[in-house]
């Protein structure tokens, strides 16, 4: 194999604004095939790749030979359903985050993953952006002396019944939409683990949209709340003994504002680092095929996405339930 041949299940909206176009720029694949039941919405991705195929059903695109590696843009309550199904048909797999509903449930996908020798991998693009490689060197180099303090925010507005983020049924809710950049994001930076978790939760028919979240983080304390009925805004910062750093587009860099890192120092000099190039969708692709191609590491493997869950779903049972 000399390039990964992707299929995409699904034929979601970010699927043909952001990770179709990324699946077929990105070095070392092509978007080959999309799969939809309904024929208006698969026709879309043409813009794309005009000699797409097009599938009236997932299973005959899970099905084909002609597919190498799927894209998973399902709803939440399908990912594990859909990523099993793929791996079985012998395809590598690229699903949207959250990849499963508990982390229960990836000891099933990484048991599949390991029986079928291929890749299987959550959809979490902000590890292969070069901003957060340089913040986990900036902190493990002790460039703003012992850490002792990380405070995010992510927040959108969004009361659309209709939304599938806003049905619980299909997995809907704040934290399992954008709590998992804010949890695993402090988990890639610092390399650690949190503990000592405590929660505030609003929740409206049966999922949250809002959550206010406490952790410890080895020494350092960890505030952070994600919200689908507040203004749009996103923000991290970690403060040390002798230095801050903040990211002001943190999770969706180019989108938001321009990527970049401010780092203060003790003695008051600002210094920022500015990524306004970078598009961390092809970025995650292009990692994604370099794995499938030459066995090279993958930075977001099933475990990490595992223990990002595990914090999400303590959140969501031993939150209190607020007005």
């Amino acid at each position: 194999m000399d390039h990964v041949r992707w299929g995409i299940l699904g034929a979601s909206r970010f699927a043909l604004s952001d990770m179709g176009p990324a699946l077929h720029a990105a070095d070392g694949g092509d978007l080959v095939a999309v799969a939809s039941r309904c024929g208006q919405k698969a026709q879309a991705f043409k813009t794309i790749s005009p000699h797409l195929d097009l599938f009236d059903s997932y299973e005959a695109l899970v099905g084909s030979d002609r597919v190498d590696a799927i894209y998973i843009p399902l709803p939440n309550a399908l990912h594990v359903e859909w990523t099993l199904k793929a791996l079985e048909a012998g395809k590598h797999v690229l699903c949207e985050k959250p990849m499963a509903m508990a982390a229960s449930d990836f000891d099933r996908l990484i048991a599949a993953r390991d029986k079928s020798g291929l890749l299987a991998a959550e959809a979490y693009m902000p590890v292969h952006h070069p901003q957060w490689a340089r913040v986990h060197a900036l902190l493990a180099q002790g460039q703003i002396g012992k850490l002792m303090h990380i405070e995010a925010r992510f927040t959108f507005f969004n009361d659309d019944k209709g939304d599938i983020r806003n049905q619980a049924a299909l997995g809907g809710g704040a934290l399992r939409d954008i709590g998992v950049y804010v949890i695993g994001t402090a988990r890639f930076a610092t390399g650690l683990e949190p503990t000592d978790i405590g929660a505030r939760l609003r929740v409206e028919d049966g999922f949250d949209t809002f959550a206010d979240m406490q952790a410890r983080f080895g020494d350092a304390t960890y505030s952070a709340y994600v919200s689908t009925r507040m203004l749009r805004d996103q923000g991290i910062l970690f403060h040390g003994t002798e230095g801050v750093i903040s990211l002001q587009a943190p999770y969706n860099g180019g989108v938001h504002k321009e990527a970049q890192i401010e780092i203060t120092t003790a003695s008051g000099e600002l210094r920022i680092e500015r990524f306004p190039t970078v598009r961390q969708y092809d970025l995650q692709v292009a990692a994604f095929n370099r794995c499938v191609l030459t066995n090279a590491p993958f930075a977001c493997p099933l475990e990490f996405s595992r223990g990002t869950q595990e914090m999400i779903d303590a959140v969501l049972q031993t939150g209190e339930r607020i007005d």
